[in-house]
């Protein structure tokens, strides 16, 4: 593909392959489903990481706060009534969009040093706000009672979690989809233009602030819909959901698999919770240096992550084949 060129947005059939994955757990493995929810939604929440760091080089510290927003929101809704989870979710979508457009005039001026405390400074904030508000969000105890009525009328939010699952795969497909095609339009083109050459973008006519104020956004309303299915899946929300450590394992999930590739996003979330599921049932006090060591040899050996290693193998493995031919 040239560097001018546009993807053809046709799916290549590893992706078919991947997307039927998550469809053959649901009953290979129907006693994992609640963890599997979990990952499920912990992978948007990277992906809309990665749309502003590993396409528009927007880094951030904060994004925790965003995912918040929109646990908050749809808790409190299913709390006090309101528990359709549909709109539900758009409510989330809507507060944590407007939060993140607010915080964009910020973000967009200076360079990564200044977003990084200035994304990191509106987390902390947020989550202090959350403690002192204690009668609204319940404070370090939780926000309890959020009561969640049939997805479409229909489907009981199971203790099995079936019917979460099945929510929590549909709504992640759809806004992959969506974002697929964001970063595969002329206005994704750009915002790598932004990433690799920002102070050439301009020159081009290009509006590099807007720009970045709209993709930030647009993270901000997907890691929102992260957080509502949160809430909604699990009918809780914790302090934990502002928390510093949660923006911080995002980003140790988009190293594992790959800045600047939707699909690093997901198997990095998808790797960093099964190795947490699993090292944590080995040794719950430990297990932390495992994934330190795994992050180690990631960034060593594996430079790109899950993704960039696939690539560079893929690429190999072209070369090979050109020199076969060659020599035919």
């Amino acid at each position: 593909m040239m560097p001018h060129q546009l993807p053809d947005g046709r799916w290549h059939p590893a992706e078919i392959v991947f997307w039927l994955l998550p469809v053959a757990l649901f009953f290979a493995l129907p006693d994992y489903l609640i963890l599997g929810s979990q990952i499920l939604i912990v992978g948007l929440f990277a992906l809309s990481l990665d749309l502003i760091l590993g396409y528009a080089g927007i880094v951030s510290l904060g994004h925790a706060a965003f995912f918040g927003l929109g646990a908050y929101t749809a808790g409190l809704l299913g709390a006090h009534g309101w528990g359709e989870p549909l709109s539900g979710l758009v409510a989330a979508a809507a507060v944590a969009a407007f939060a993140g457009w607010l915080c964009s005039f910020l973000v967009v001026r200076g360079g990564d040093l200044t977003r990084l405390m200035v994304t990191l400074g509106i987390g902390l904030m947020l989550f202090e706000a959350a403690n002192k508000a204690a009668f609204l969000t319940g404070g370090v105890d939780g926000l309890s009672g959020v009561t969640m009525q049939p997805l479409l009328g229909m489907f009981e939010f199971d203790l099995y979690g079936k019917t979460a699952y099945v929510y929590s795969l549909v709504v992640l497909f759809l806004m992959f989809v969506l974002v697929r095609r964001i970063v595969a339009s002329p206005f994704g083109l750009s915002l790598r233009g932004l990433r690799e050459g920002a102070r050439r973008m301009p020159a081009l006519g290009a509006d590099v602030p807007r720009r970045l104020r709209t993709v930030f956004t647009v993270a901000a309303a997907i890691a929102g819909v992260a957080g509502g299915l949160l809430a909604q899946t699990t009918q809780f929300v914790g302090m934990d959901v502002l928390g510093f450590p949660r923006s911080a394992e995002l980003l140790v999930m988009l190293v594992l698999g790959g800045t600047g590739r939707l699909y690093g996003a997901l198997i990095g979330a998808a790797l960093f919770m099964i190795a947490q599921d699993v090292l944590a049932g080995i040794n719950p006090v430990y297990w932390q240096f495992w994934i330190g060591l795994l992050l180690v040899l990631m960034v060593l050996f594996a430079r790109g992550g899950v993704m960039g290693a696939i690539g560079a193998w893929a690429a190999r493995r072209r070369a090979a084949a050109i020199e076969r031919r060659a020599d035919a």
